[in-house]
């Protein structure tokens, strides 16, 4: 008899959890005060839909895509940025810090900089003008007098023309071998500017979807790297790196697809009303700073190429790579190993030959790993009781960096 009446029950209970899900799905829409209000109407409407479909009996098969979708478009930071510190003076401050030489990379960065610093002073004075006007009308109004001519084009309109102008800032493309820093100073010029980095590699990418995100009817549908990159940096406006934009898949058709797509992403003439095809609605990213990465031209299209300054970055000199071992290099490799800098100490003249164990290296990511073997030794000495003090020599430094090491000429 109780057994019977637990099964009675079970269609309501089943009803009720239903419910609950669909109560949270609305909470997640309504506390969401950032999104845009046609998102949260057509939010809203899959969610209404979602009550009606209970008592078919196909919930389930509605649910999971609608709970997926209202999921990733919560999660989009719609209204947040950071602010950022356009002084070009810190701006090469903190190159420097982390960057030794390059001082033809460094001067295009700071001219950038300065353009953004400049287009940001005008869309400034374009807001003062406005409220200006609108002050000057309410104060003729109230004195009886005839109020000064409204402009036709608003302050909306003008801030986007302003924003998808050919004055906007371009688009760098670093162009230089591996390992010559590319990544390092696109990650410095973000700190730099107090702007979060995140990093989209298109080696061998998959396809154009891994950009553009799956639509929602489609298997395994999920937005595309651009809207996941805004997701993990939590702001409208990061430093955004297309890492090994030469790297695409050297498919014909794939290929064409992938650059058309970074042609929208890129271009700031397009970019404000940048379409996912899961998302389905249009997301502005013109506030992103975007640094394209490339080790050759080759792989990119003609029309991609139109919309990149490209900054060619060229192998660095011995006496550079001098100055990034000893300043840059062996201190980051000492904190990160647990060598205190009394512990080590080099003669002036074993750095050309730590700089170049067997050859020429065009870049510092062979030179990073020869320290760090070279650091990594000394700290097994300390550990096994040799010593506490180690100084490196023309004479021992083979102790440390065996024949083996280095790249062969």
């Amino acid at each position: 008899m109780n057994d019977s009446a637990n099964n009675s029950n079970l269609p309501n209970a089943a009803a009720g959890n239903e419910l609950a899900e669909i109560q949270k799905l609305l909470q997640m829409v309504q506390n969401n005060v950032d999104l845009p209000p046609h998102l949260r109407e057509k939010a809203l409407g899959m969610i209404y839909r979602l009550e009606k479909v209970i008592e078919y009996g196909s919930f389930s098969r509605e649910f999971e895509p609608i709970s997926e979708y209202i999921n990733w478009i919560t999660q989009i930071p719609w209204n947040k940025t950071t602010n950022d510190n356009l002084e070009i003076t810190n701006v090469k401050t903190e190159l420097d810090k982390t960057h030794y030489g390059l001082e033809n990379v460094k001067e295009r960065v700071v001219e950038f900089i300065a353009m953004m610093n400049l287009k940001q002073k005008n869309e400034a004075a374009v807001i003062q003008g406005e409220k200006d006007r609108v002050i000057a009308n309410q104060t003729s109004a109230q004195a009886g007098q005839a109020s000064a001519p409204v402009n036709s084009v608003n302050l909306s309109q003008e801030m986007s023309r302003l924003q998808g102008s050919s004055s906007h800032a371009p688009i760098i493309c670093f162009v230089g071998v591996q390992g010559i820093g590319k990544t390092s100073i696109a990650k410095s010029i973000a700190g730099a500017l107090g702007r979060k980095f995140v990093r989209i590699s298109l080696g061998a990418i998959g396809g154009v979807t891994e950009l553009r995100g799956r639509s929602k009817g489609e298997i395994d549908a999920e937005p595309g790297q651009v809207i996941k990159a805004l997701i993990r940096t939590g702001v409208m406006n990061p430093l955004i790196l297309i890492d090994e934009v030469d790297k695409v898949s050297s498919e014909t058709g794939l290929r064409a697809d992938v650059m058309a797509a970074l042609l929208e992403i890129l271009d700031p003439e397009q970019n404000s009303t940048f379409m996912d095809h899961f998302i389905d609605y249009p997301v502005d990213l013109s506030g992103v700073i975007f640094i394209a990465t490339a080790n050759n031209l080759g792989g990119i299209s003609a029309a991609l190429l139109d919309r990149l300054e490209i900054v060619r970055m060229s192998s660095y000199s011995d006496d550079e790579k001098l100055h990034i071992a000893r300043d840059y290099l062996l201190p980051k490799v000492m904190q990160a190993s647990g060598v205190l800098p009394g512990q080590i100490s080099f003669q002036d003249a074993v750095w050309p030959l730590v700089i170049r164990p067997l050859g020429f290296d065009a870049g510092i990511r062979e030179l990073e790993r020869t320290i760090t073997n070279l650091v990594r030794k000394v700290a097994r000495k300390i550990v096994s009781g040799e010593g506490e003090r180690f100084e490196i020599s023309p004479e021992n430094f083979r102790e440390y960096i065996p024949e083996d090491i280095g790249v062969y000429s």
